[in-house]
């Protein structure tokens, strides 16, 4: 955690992946349909109360949010669905704070959070790849 910080000293964003480094920045993989897993994340995400669910494209797959941190900064996050076949789908989030500075890493806990969100949720459809 204190290497998120230092890193977020000066980056303001974070990604998720397949070639991510960090093994928790993986892209999740989950057993379901784009259009059953569309259904989720957004029902998901409109009963989380520090995010602001602000557009949705569901023919592309991405799903734009807000949330306000801690100290006050704006985070835009963006989940990408995308189907992998009819039966499997997969979740990358990107998420970047508003502003100059670094974000002493509350972007990449806003990912775990919204990971382990999703992850509780579909557990029962989850995927390893």
């Amino acid at each position: 955690m204190l290497k998120r910080t230092l890193i977020g000293l000066i980056r303001s964003h974070e990604v998720t992946g397949d070639k991510a480094r960090d093994p928790a920045l993986k892209t999740r993989y989950y057993k379901l349909s784009k259009d059953k897993l569309w259904e989720e994340v957004t029902s998901l995400l409109k009963k989380l109360p520090k995010y602001t669910l602000l557009h949705e494209v569901k023919n592309v797959g991405e799903i734009v949010v807000t949330k306000r941190t801690m100290t006050g900064r704006t985070q835009d996050i963006t989940i990408t669905l995308f189907s992998i076949n009819p039966i499997k789908s997969a979740v990358d989030i990107y998420s970047a704070s508003r502003g100059s500075l670094g974000d002493l890493g509350s972007n990449y806990r806003t990912i775990m959070e919204l990971f382990k969100l999703l992850d509780q949720r579909l557990s029962t459809y989850k995927s390893d790849n």
